[in-house]
C-alpha cells in the first residue's frame, strides 16, 4: 500500500440500504457522504454529497442489490473524482454489527473471519447477512485493498462475566451462544473517549454513563476507558424502552403470549422488535412528534413519554451503583442529541446522585460536544455527537495505515 493512501470509505450495510463516507485520515476530514435506499425496489434512490464542492446529487429508479448499489456508489465518486480505483485510498472499512466473543478489535477480513460473521448470522439475523454482502460486494470491486471490519459488540467484550452471563446453565449458555454482548459499541467507544476530553482528563480516568438514544437505544457503564456494562444483551431486544422495541421484559411475557394469546414466535418476535416500544406504546415512535401530542394534551403519548423515562433513570441509576464513582453522564444519537425534554426529565430527581441541568445550556442547540450541567455540578452531564463513522475510519486505518494490517485480530475465547 503506497504511504500516500490516507482515505478510507465506510460502508454501513443495512438489509435495503447503504450509508458510506469517504474520509482523509490525515485530518479526518470527510470528502463524500451518501445513502442508498430501498435497495431491491423500484423506488430506489441514493443521495450523494461532495463535501468539496458542496454537491448534492440525487438518483431514482430500481437499484437490484448491494452490488449494483455499491457500483452506483463508485460511478458518484468517480465523478468527484475521489473513485474506488484511487491510489490513495487505503482501505474499505465496514460496519458488522455482531462479532460475538471472537471479535474483540477491528479486523482485517479474510475467509475466515467470513466465515465466523456468517456463523453469527443466528444472533444477528437482521444485521450480518447485510454486513456480509456489503464486505463481499467490496471485496469483489478491490479485491487488492484491505477490507476491516469494525464490530458493534467489540467495545463491550471486556465486560466482567458477572455482568455479561445471564443466569442460566453455563453448559446451555455456552452451547448456543447466549449471554450479554451489547450493541451501539463503536458509539459508546467514541462518545465515552470524547466526553474524557469535553472534561479535559484521559479516558482511563474518567468513569461516564453513556446513553445512547437513537430509534435504537442502549447505554453502558463505562469504566476508565472499559465497558463494565450494558443495556443491550444477546440481541438490541434487551434494555432501554426503544423505538419500536420493548427492551426489559419478563420472560414469562413470550409464554404467555404463546399459550394464552395463541401467537407464535415469529409473530411474538415481530410485536416485540417492530410494534413495540414507543410505537406500541403511542403509534408514533418519533420522540418530536411525542412531545407536541403531550403538549397538545394527549394522555397516551404522555404515559409512552414517562415510560421511557422512567427506564432510563432506572439504567442510570444502576449504573451510578456499578460504576461507585460517576464523572459523567453522556446523551448521544437523534434524541439524546436534540430532544432537550428527555435530558431534562431523564435526571430530574436525581440531584441526590449529583446530576442537574442547566435549563439554558441544555435549550442551546448545536452539533458541538457541550457541557449541559452547572457549573457546581458534582457529576458532569454532557451532549456529545456521537461519530460511528470516524471511529470505524480512525480504527480502520489504526491497523491499516502502517501497512502493517494483514491478519486478523481476534480473541477465540
Amino acid at each position: 500500500m503506497s504511504h500516500s493512501a490516507t482515505r478510507v470509505l465506510v460502508l454501513n450495510s443495512g438489509s435495503s440500504s447503504l450509508k458510506y463516507q469517504l474520509l482523509d485520515m490525515r485530518d479526518s476530514s470527510r470528502l463524500a457522504v451518501g445513502l442508498v435506499e430501498r435497495i431491491g425496489e423500484q423506488t430506489s434512490r441514493l443521495t450523494h454529497t461532495c463535501l468539496g464542492s458542496g454537491d448534492t446529487r440525487e438518483q431514482n429508479g430500481p437499484i437490484a442489490d448491494h452490488e449494483a448499489a455499491l457500483k452506483a456508489v463508485a460511478e458518484e465518486l468517480t465523478k468527484d473524482g475521489l473513485g474506488l480505483d484511487s491510489p490513495e485510498l487505503a482501505a474499505i472499512g465496514h460496519r458488522v454489527v455482531h462479532g460475538g466473543m471472537f471479535f474483540t478489535e477491528p479486523t482485517v477480513i479474510d475467509d475466515a473471519v467470513l466465515t465466523e460473521i456468517e456463523r453469527l448470522i443466528p444472533v444477528a439475523p437482521l444485521h450480518n447477512p447485510a454486513n456480509l454482502t456489503g464486505i463481499r460486494t467490496a471485496q469483489a470491486l478491490r479485491p487488492d485493498l484491505p477490507q476491516v471490519a469494525v464490530f458493534d459488540t467489540a467495545f463491550h467484550t471486556t465486560m466482567p462475566e458477572s455482568a455479561a452471563r445471564y443466569a442460566i446453565n453455563p453448559k446451555i449458555a455456552d452451547r448456543y451462544r447466549i449471554r450479554r454482548y451489547g450493541f451501539h459499541g463503536t458509539s459508546h467507544a467514541y462518545v465515552s473517549r470524547a466526553t474524557a476530553r469535553l472534561l479535559g482528563r484521559a479516558p482511563e480516568d474518567v468513569n461516564v454513563i453513556v446513553l445512547h438514544l437513537g430509534n435504537g437505544a442502549s447505554a453502558s457503564a463505562v469504566e476508565g476507558g472499559r465497558c463494565v456494562d450494558t443495556s443491550m444483551g444477546l440481541t438490541p431486544l434487551e434494555g432501554l424502552v426503544m423505538g419500536t422495541r420493548s427492551g426489559d421484559l419478563d420472560p414469562a411475557v413470550i409464554f404467555h403470549l404463546a399459550r394464552v394469546g395463541g401467537l407464535s414466535m415469529d409473530e411474538i418476535d415481530t410485536l416485540l422488535n417492530k410494534r413495540s416500544g414507543l410505537f406500541g406504546l403511542c403509534g408514533d415512535n418519533d420522540m418530536r412528534e411525542i412531545r407536541s401530542r403531550i403538549d397538545e394534551g394527549d394522555e397516551e403519548a404522555r404515559l409512552a413519554f414517562d415510560i421511557y423515562i422512567h427506564r432510563l433513570k432506572k439504567y442510570i441509576g444502576a449504573y451510578c451503583a456499578v460504576l461507585g464513582r460517576v464523572d459523567a453522564v453522556a446523551f448521544t444519537a437523534g434524541v439524546g442529541e436534540n430532544a432537550a425534554s428527555v435530558r431534562e426529565a431523564a435526571v430530574a430527581g436525581l440531584e441526590g446522585l449529583g446530576l442537574a441541568v442547566d435549563p439554558e445550556l441544555n435549550a442551546v442547540r448545536t452539533d458541538r460536544a457541550r457541557l449541559i450541567s452547572p457549573a457546581a455540578a458534582r457529576v458532569a452531564v454532557a451532549v456529545v455527537p456521537t461519530d460511528e463513522e470516524l471511529e470505524i475510519a480512525t480504527q480502520t486505518y489504526a491497523l491499516v495505515g502502517t501497512g502493517s494490517g494483514s491478519a486478523p485480530v481476534g480473541n477465540n475465547s
